[in-house]
């Protein structure tokens, strides 16, 4: 299979079992349930139950910019029988001083998915574009609040920067996961969120938000009519990661093998069916090389980071 050279490399350790998996797997999740990152593990767990002889099962431990959730994947048993869902924050959050846990804390088993940020707003909102809401800002510095899913996760730096290219003053309210972010601006409690596009496609297409545009160099699939920021004029891209992990003392063969579970998951006609209907995008790194894309992303947040206030 594709992608396993230098794997026992990376992953260091030994041991391991030839008899795995005979027990459940368990997948945490550092946010909210009905959020994207719940909604792609649940769908990988659905796949590995198929996939294994065993039951594997989602759960949420939420808070901390998801440092809660990264933290017990970390001091979980390494014996593979714990799966973290990562999130790009695990290489955030410790520049920002909100808890010492990074991307050293586990090891890399795989990358499956990128989407890019997109901000929402309700359909009754004095502003129906983004050029509008730009002025609107300028003219009313600060009155604009920016729901995101933690403070100093992607979806707050990505609104963070784009107010910072875009010249305007906005408000910033974190909550625990995409999910109750979204609903936030349903409820009249902040006026815009950031999220990933799927995030808030159900409010959009059957409720009562409107997406003014996504942060990507290019639009996505399920919102084809939503324009790029560059496309109106604001220089600036940023959006999230998913992956999984396990715990630093995890068996070489035991990562291997979760490896090839998952992979065949990813592979899987029903896996990227739903990605792509439900409008998550589909990218693949194997051990290695989502080992290294975690450090390259945690060495490029370290300036980023800077001008945070968390």
């Amino acid at each position: 299979m594709a992608g396993l050279a230098g794997c026992n490399s990376l992953s260091g350790g030994g041991g391991g079992s030839q008899n795995f998996p005979n027990e459940d797997i368990r997948m945490i999740c550092p946010w909210a349930e009905g959020g994207g990152t719940d909604q792609t593990g649940r769908q990988l767990a659905s796949g590995l139950s198929e996939t294994w002889d065993v039951d594997a099962y989602v759960e949420n431990q939420t808070g901390g910019t998801g440092s809660v959730g990264f933290n017990a994947i970390a001091n979980a048993e390494p014996d593979g029988y714990t799966v973290g869902v990562l999130t790009v924050e695990i290489t955030t959050i410790s520049h920002l001083g909100i808890a010492d846990v990074n991307h050293e804390d586990v090891k890399p088993v795989m990358q499956y998915n990128f989407d890019p940020a997109a901000l929402t707003v309700h359909e009754d909102a004095p502003y129906s574009t983004l050029g509008e809401f730009i002025d609107y800002a300028n003219d009313n510095p600060g009155e604009i609040s920016v729901s995101n899913s933690g403070p100093g996760g992607i979806w707050h730096l990505s609104a963070v920067g784009f107010a910072q290219e875009a010249g305007i003053e906005l408000e910033h309210v974190g909550y625990d996961g995409g999910a109750p972010a979204t609903q936030a601006v349903v409820n009249g409690e902040v006026e815009a969120t950031t999220s990933s596009a799927p995030e808030v496609l159900g409010q959009v297409e059957d409720g009562p938000l409107t997406t003014l545009a996504v942060f990507g160099e290019e639009r996505v699939d399920i919102m084809p009519d939503v324009p790029t920021l560059q496309e109106q004029d604001v220089d600036f891209t940023m959006g999230a990661w998913r992956g999984l992990g396990v715990p630093n003392d995890t068996p070489d063969d035991v990562i291997d093998q979760l490896y090839e579970g998952y992979y065949d998951v990813y592979e899987s006609d029903d896996f990227q069916s739903w990605m792509q209907e439900s409008g998550f995008g589909l990218v693949h790194r194997d051990i290695e090389e989502f080992g290294d894309f975690m450090q390259q992303s945690y060495e490029s947040f370290d300036e980023i980071t800077d001008n945070v206030d968390v």
